[in-house]
């Protein structure tokens, strides 16, 4: 969007300073200079609304089940945390910080170009453990209620069956875990920037989140690539917070929930 965007800018300026000066009065406009005139101010608008407002995602995969499923487009609020410079993504003006239990949309540590959705479990100066299934930050256990058990679809192929629980790091959001899969998969661990800040265990790990950073994971626990793995999110890498579901073919019903 950005080249078209320079591109039919350019040529309008180009006609408003010099082409329109040297065609008469009765002269039509050729086509190459009619049609891009005709469309940066749309590029334009559309391109300040992506920046700057709203900008529509849609979810690849089900890290995010039961929050967001496959085929979900999503709005994500750009300014809530600050108006950033688009393309370099970087913030000139603060507005709000980033809290736990939020939707956070963001550029994937290890490659900015992919844009990667989790939930913000830890924020800087947070120490977060995950033991048994179970979250602890600075030392207070996250409270879980059950939810019964929890069956999805993946790829279409087979069922798999979960356990589906309200996890109140703020309001209350349900996450499912596969109570027959470890609380994290040792042998996928990288290394990261701040990775000496992380303790692994069999059955657990205990991060702290340094300054500037957030610590994320998703919802669907047992297959989700999150900071776990690959480690934190720095606050450069931020896009934005989901806050909407505006669309899925599969399920008009989901049109409209709000994302918590």
């Amino acid at each position: 969007m950005l080249i078209l965007l320079v591109s039919t800018g350019i040529i309008w300026l180009l006609d408003f300073f010099l082409f329109r000066h040297n065609r008469s009065p009765e002269a039509v406009e050729p086509w190459w200079i009619e049609y891009p005139k005709s469309f940066f101010p749309v590029i334009l608008i559309v391109f300040c609304l992506r920046s700057f407002l709203v900008e529509p995602f849609k979810i690849p995969s089900g890290s995010m089940i039961p929050t967001l499923l496959v085929g979900d487009f999503i709005l994500v609020n750009k300014y809530t945390y600050g108006i950033r410079v688009p393309v370099i993504n970087l913030k000139i003006i603060d507005i709000n910080e980033p809290e736990r239990g939020e939707v956070l949309v963001f550029r994937y540590p290890e490659n900015p170009s992919m844009d990667y959705i989790k939930r913000i479990i830890g924020v800087p100066g947070d120490l977060v453990t995950y033991r048994n299934k179970q979250l602890i930050i600075n030392g207070v256990p996250v409270r879980l209620e059950s939810t019964g058990e929890y069956t999805y679809v993946e790829s279409g192929l087979s069922y798999v069956y979960s356990q589906g629980y309200t996890e109140f790091i703020s309001e209350g959001h349900t996450i499912i875990v596969d109570p027959d899969m470890p609380s994290i998969q040792i042998s996928g661990v990288q290394q990261f920037p701040y990775s000496e800040n992380c303790s692994y265990g069999d059955s657990e790990f205990t991060c702290r989140v340094p300054a500037g950073h957030y610590f994320v994971m998703g919802d669907n626990r047992d297959s989700s690539s999150d900071s776990r793995y690959w480690g934190f999110v720095p606050e450069r890498n931020i896009v934005g917070k989901a806050f909407m579901i505006w669309w899925n073919f599969n399920d008009l019903g989901r049109i409209g929930l709000n994302i918590r």
